[in-house]
């Protein structure tokens, strides 16, 4: 018990840390995964599509585990399961209850793969325990220069796309009568979903992942209607998981993505409790 408590105990040198190489590589690495958590956010939560978010993670570990047994880098594998599940999601889910039966479906069959490419490769399971929980503190510069190409590339297209997207994501009915390319978009923002999970999970892992790209979009969207507004917010309070994550990482000696999680979990809740609390002082004023 006394050495748990000293392992979980403030460090007097966590400036040293927090400035040392490795360190400014995650604080780098983290910041652009969660501008890019921030861009695609917003629309998981307006398209109802966290389940597919969460599942695309899951989709992709088959891929880690498999580009282990090849000897491609584990990222490049995470990233064509990840983008490829997010492509066949959107071409057979156009409708809500459709999107749900193929992401359980191509879900099922990732984990199988996932399953089966574990027990055929002798070293993946430090891969694994990457993927699962994110090794945020491994991130190298390579994988900085490559996440850096992604968030320009994923930014660039939502920018494009963006008027359609939103008008489709509110109403898609409606969309469709006016004659926006529903289906198209759908794919299309799957694929960018799959690009962003892509990135996110190697920060703060497939089981965290929710953290990162739902929580902030979900507060962001309880504090203002307007969706530009709401996409700031939702990148501001990624950006301040990732930095104040990190930070409290260094002081006080625990895994960075348990602390990143918290702190959006933190943030979400006390959105949640002052929201509640106005709705509810609203609703007194009203009846009184």
């Amino acid at each position: 018990m006394r050495t748990t408590i000293v392992a979980l105990g403030y460090q007097e040198n966590w400036f040293s840390i927090l400035t040392s190489a490795f360190m400014r590589n995650a604080l780098i690495g983290g910041t652009i995964v969660a501008l890019a958590a921030g861009l695609i956010g917003y629309f998981v939560i307006v398209r109802n599509t966290a389940f597919a978010a969460h599942a695309l993670a899951h989709i992709g570990l088959p891929g880690a585990t498999g580009a282990v047994l090849v000897g491609v880098p584990v990222g490049l594998g995470l990233g064509v399961f990840c983008i490829g599940g997010a492509l066949v999601i959107g071409a057979l889910g156009r409708r809500a209850a459709d999107r749900e039966v193929a992401t359980g479906t191509v879900l099922a069959m990732a984990t199988a793969l996932g399953l089966l490419f574990n027990s055929m490769a002798t070293k993946s399971s430090s891969t694994m325990t990457n993927v699962l929980f994110g090794n945020l503190l491994a991130i190298t510069t390579q994988q900085i220069v490559t996440f850096s190409v992604l968030l320009v590339v994923l930014a660039v297209a939502i920018g494009f796309i963006y008027r359609p997207l939103l008008f489709s994501s509110v109403n898609a009915q409606v969309a469709d009568a006016k004659g926006v390319p529903v289906r198209a978009l759908s794919v299309a923002f799957m694929a960018l979903l799959g690009l962003a999970v892509t990135m996110a999970v190697q920060a703060v892992g497939t089981l965290l992942l929710f953290a990162l790209v739902v929580t902030p979009a979900a507060a962001a969207i309880m504090l203002t209607p307007r969706p530009a507004a709401a996409i700031g917010l939702s990148t501001a309070f990624s950006l301040a998981s990732v930095w104040l994550g990190l930070g409290l990482s260094a002081m006080f000696n625990t895994p960075p993505s348990f602390v990143i999680v918290t702190v959006a979990c933190g943030l979400w809740a006390v959105v949640y409790a002052a929201e509640r609390g106005l709705r509810r002082t609203a609703d007194r004023v009203l009846i009184t």
